[in-house]
């Protein structure tokens, strides 16, 4: 809920609140993200959706939109400590651009952080560009050293 709440709304639902705002939009039959598993059990995630639907990217200064076309954002992954390291950010990457592809969207962008391996496992969130480069983004834009701008754009 973070990108979708703007300043204290963020803060003044942390915890059981903002679950069950999430809750509510899965409940309403909206498809927020994807999730990976092993056998039966979830072992990741990645949240995509419309760049609209996350009203705190319309207000950062560091991810303002690239241009305007309309593009469908990543902006948060999960994956459990178990099954970090093994690709699966980068499984979830291509598994977004193809539902992306089946909704009809045509550029799927997000905003990793470049911390070179450096950053604690809580920082990297919006994942890492190395891995949305292996899952063959291109970086559009970077007006902050460590948080560029990714794209991949969905051939017709």
């Amino acid at each position: 809920m973070f990108w979708k709440l703007r300043g204290k709304a963020f803060d003044e639902n942390k915890g059981e609140a903002n679950r069950q705002m999430q809750k509510s939009v899965v409940d309403s039959g909206t498809v927020p993200g994807l999730l990976a598993y092993e056998g039966d059990q979830p072992i990741g995630w990645i949240a995509v959706e419309p760049r609209g639907v996350y009203p705190r990217l319309a207000h950062s200064r560091v991810l303002q939109p690239v241009d305007a076309q309309p593009v469908w954002s990543v902006t948060c992954f999960f994956v459990d400590k178990k099954y970090r390291r093994r690709g699966v950010t980068v499984s979830l990457l291509k598994a977004a651009v193809e539902y992306v592809r089946s909704k009809g969207g045509r550029i799927v962008e997000g905003y990793p952080i470049d911390s070179d391996g450096k950053s604690a496992d809580i920082f990297v969130y919006t994942g890492t560009a190395s891995a949305f480069q292996k899952a063959g983004f291109k970086e559009v834009a970077r007006h902050s050293p460590k948080r560029p701008i990714f794209r991949f754009v969905i051939a017709s």
